[in-house]
C-alpha cells in the first residue's frame, strides 16, 4: 500500500465516521465531548409544551399588534381586549 492509498483510506474512514455520527445524532462540542440527542417521551413532551407556549405567544402578539394598529375609537373595547389578554394563561 503506497502513501496515496493510505491517505484515501483514512479519508474514507473519517467520512464514514462523520456520516454515522450525523445519522445517530451525535455532535461534538468545542471541548471534544460527545453530546447525544435525546429522542424519548420526555423530550417529545417538552418539545410539544414549547410549541404550545410559542403558539400562545404568537396569538398574544397578534392581538397586541391589532390593538396597536386598529383605530381605537372606543376606550371600552380596548379595555375589554386588554382584560382578555390578562385572563389568558
Amino acid at each position: 500500500m503506497n502513501v496515496y492509498e493510505m491517505v484515501i483510506a483514512i479519508v474514507v474512514v473519517a467520512t464514514i465516521g462523520k456520516v454515522l455520527q450525523a445519522r445517530y445524532g451525535v455532535v461534538r462540542t468545542k471541548h471534544g465531548e460527545d453530546v447525544h440527542f435525546r429522542d424519548d417521551a420526555a423530550s417529545q413532551a417538552e418539545n410539544q409544551r414549547l410549541r404550545d407556549e410559542l403558539k400562545a405567544m404568537k396569538d398574544r402578539l397578534a392581538v397586541l399588534e391589532r390593538l396597536a394598529t386598529d383605530n381605537n375609537d372606543s376606550g371600552a373595547r380596548l379595555d375589554r381586549e386588554i382584560e382578555k389578554l390578562r385572563d389568558r394563561p
